[in-house]
């Protein structure tokens, strides 16, 4: 189930077949039934329509919120992270199925992979709603280098995609609903907040599920995240964080002010 969505490169198709799947999957649980988790050989890289053109993330254009080309430029970059996304759910699945995991983290990451797809949905409306459509514009290439980088390390995709990456979403999410209340752009903030309450429960996924295997090996938390971060994630870690939501999620600023560019203000 998790290599089709993997395989599928239409964003529509792709997130189509992925509610599907997370719908089969928990009416199998609610019967009390276990669909086997077995194992699969997932792509190093998901398919992907022909457009977005994929650029390097510093010859991608600046996008500027005070106008309606920005905005859509801000909301087909949102897209673009919630269709990597929804592969990113899938590819934890696929790709670690020979580590023995309780059924309930597949339960966790079918949901989130469930809730990434209505997200890239919702955003897809928006731009359509605004008079484009995801591949109008370019996008990062980058998005997938995390995960092509922990191919091979379970610890660490979890810690540098939830516990960084999706993290950085609550720090930035704000800021965005702000742009867009300002331009009176209802359906728009209403999609992101949507997007901000259910992305705190995927960081916190990231974290319950990694201090389950630290616990399992009798390793320091934090100290394997800070090593595994330092290894995977390239740079430092840029505040401003959003400390409310992240020690929600179940992220201390421990874990991640040692990793920034700067250090804590005094009193925090």
């Amino acid at each position: 189930m998790a290599v089709e969505v993997l395989t599928t490169a239409d964003g529509r198709e792709k997130t189509a077949l992925s509610h599907k799947h997370a719908a089969t999957w928990f009416a199998a649980r609610k019967a009390g039934e276990t669909i086997p988790v077995g194992t699969a050989n997932p792509p190093l890289r998901p398919a992907r329509p022909e457009k977005p053109e994929l650029l390097d993330p510093r010859d991608v254009p600046r996008r500027r919120p005070g106008s309606p080309a920005g905005r859509i430029a801000i909301l087909h970059a949102v897209a673009h992270i919630e269709l990597n996304a929804v592969d990113l759910h899938w590819d934890i699945i696929a790709r670690f199925g020979d580590v023995p995991m309780p059924m309930g983290f597949y339960d966790d990451w079918v949901k989130s992979a469930d809730e990434e797809s209505k997200h890239y949905n919702l955003i897809c409306d928006c731009l359509e709603n605004m008079g484009s459509f995801y591949g109008a514009l370019p996008a990062h290439a980058g998005m997938w280098r995390a995960a092509e980088d922990t191919a091979e390390d379970f610890m660490g995709r979890l810690a540098v995609v939830p516990m960084v990456l999706e993290a950085r979403g609550l720090d930035v999410t704000p800021g965005m609903i702000e742009i867009f209340e300002k331009a009176g752009e209802t359906d728009t903030v209403e999609a992101l907040k949507v997007i901000y309450a259910e992305e705190v429960g995927h960081v916190a996924y990231g974290s319950k599920w990694f201090h389950f295997l630290c616990g399992r090996h009798e390793k320091d938390p934090k100290e394997v995240f800070h090593d595994l971060v330092r290894t995977y994630f390239h740079g430092a870690l840029k505040p401003p964080f959003n400390e409310e939501k992240r020690a929600e999620a179940g992220l201390p600023p421990d874990f991640y002010w040692p990793l920034a560019d700067q250090t804590p203000p005094k009193g925090g």
